[in-house]
């Protein structure tokens, strides 16, 4: 009796996690597409739910093996795991209070490492390894928006820039004996086209989203094989389902708007390089996080559009001329663009800054504090209380 009142107390834990999970993830994975007006709040939700579904019943299991297996050398305890789900969830939450979206993963880590480091029972070296890959994802987003943006961008905005248009994108026709799909006042077949494709890909954010944070929500509870993997997947995905109808509609404004304003082109190059970062890793098991990856995709594609008037000897070396602005993702697409290291038309570069300096200070300072407060809240508990 008492075992089954502690496994609906995890049970309960891990939809606590999956809730505030759904709240984060759901604001990177759509925060683009609902910024610029490409979709719903609900509508976003409700494919989030879809297909965080199918990323955490397939490449989710790998990561769901590390975090439940690797990371300690010990099985996690049906007590000991309530605890850490708890942990987890309050370094997640407090950054939900904030608006700002946590890497999920790294939270988890965090809190069952704090367990680990309280039992003398932490695997180094595959901390090292989780560390190295977290060190290198930024790294790798950044590096590929920059090479985008600076060598790509220009001819792919002259050429399939995604505009939308005031009203529905399409409507239903009853003129006809049969309704029929027409597009909508102003609609254009290059703006279906292109809606259609930043849909799908936010689709595949919610995929590798799936991936990599299903695992976090119910990894304590398999640990220990008070949960089957496959009845974990769905109370995670049902929950995350849930953050992402209610607390995730914050989240969503603030990358929608607060942190950058960046056309659907833009938007669409970011989604993809994050997605595909955070899918191979999961892939690998690395507990990976979409946040970061996203961020540095979206400075390193605004970096590199910026810089296409330096050459790449001097960017080598250092030089940056004043003209750059750091907002050049918001530039009006030019006609004839210059060679690369060429001067560009001066209004060509005019733009507001590309991110909100304040955002962003705010969004790295939660990964720190999310990540660190769960790590010390679960070694400080499992130190006075020893539940393993």
């Amino acid at each position: 009796m008492v075992l089954s009142i502690l496994l609906l107390v995890g049970i309960a834990g891990s939809m606590f996690v999956g809730f505030n999970i759904g709240g984060s993830s759901t604001g990177i994975a759509w925060g683009p597409p609902v910024g610029a007006g490409v979709i719903t709040k609900a509508t976003a939700a409700a494919l989030m739910t879809f297909f965080v579904f199918l990323g955490g019943w397939t490449v989710g299991r790998n990561v769901l093996e590390t975090l439940s297996r690797d990371i300690i050398t010990i099985p996690i305890s049906l007590s000991a795991g309530v605890a850490v789900l708890f942990f987890i969830g309050l370094g997640i939450l407090v950054a939900n209070v904030f608006g700002v979206p946590v890497p999920t993963s790294m939270t988890t880590v965090g809190a069952i490492a704090g367990l680990g480091l309280a039992t003398d029972t932490l695997n180094y070296e595959t901390i090292g390894w989780i560390l190295s890959w977290w060190v290198m994802a930024p790294f790798i987003g950044f590096w590929v928006g920059m090479f985008v943006g600076r060598y790509f961008f220009t001819e792919l905005q002259k050429r399939f820039d995604i505009e939308t248009s005031e009203g529905p994108l399409l409507q239903l026709d009853r003129s006809r004996a049969l309704p029929w799909i027409r597009l909508g006042p102003g609609t254009t077949p290059k703006e279906v086209i292109g809606t259609s494709i930043v849909l799908i890909v936010g689709c595949y954010m919610a995929f590798s989203a799936g991936a990599s944070n299903v695992p976090n929500a119910v990894a304590p509870l398999v640990s220990g094989g008070a949960m089957e993997a496959n009845a974990a997947i769905l109370i995670a995905t049902f929950a995350i389902g849930v953050g992402g109808f209610t607390i995730a509609r914050r989240t969503m404004a603030s990358v929608g708007s607060e942190l950058t304003d960046i056309p659907l082109l833009a938007a669409l190059i970011v989604m993809v390089t994050s997605a595909t970062v955070t899918t191979l890793l999961s892939y690998l098991g690395v507990p990976i996080s979409l946040v970061l990856a996203t961020v540095a995709a979206i400075v390193g594609l605004g970096w590199g559009r910026a810089s296409r008037p330096i050459s790449a000897f001097d960017l080598l070396t250092g030089k940056t001329p004043e003209n750059v602005a750091v907002g050049a993702l918001k530039a009006e697409p030019i006609e004839d663009a210059p060679p690369l290291g060429e001067e560009e038309p001066e209004e060509a570069l005019e733009a507001e800054n590309l991110f909100n300096p304040r955002a962003v200070a705010k969004y790295i300072s939660m990964w720190v504090i999310g990540p660190t407060l769960s790590m010390l809240l679960a070694y400080a508990f499992f130190t006075a209380v020893p539940l393993v």
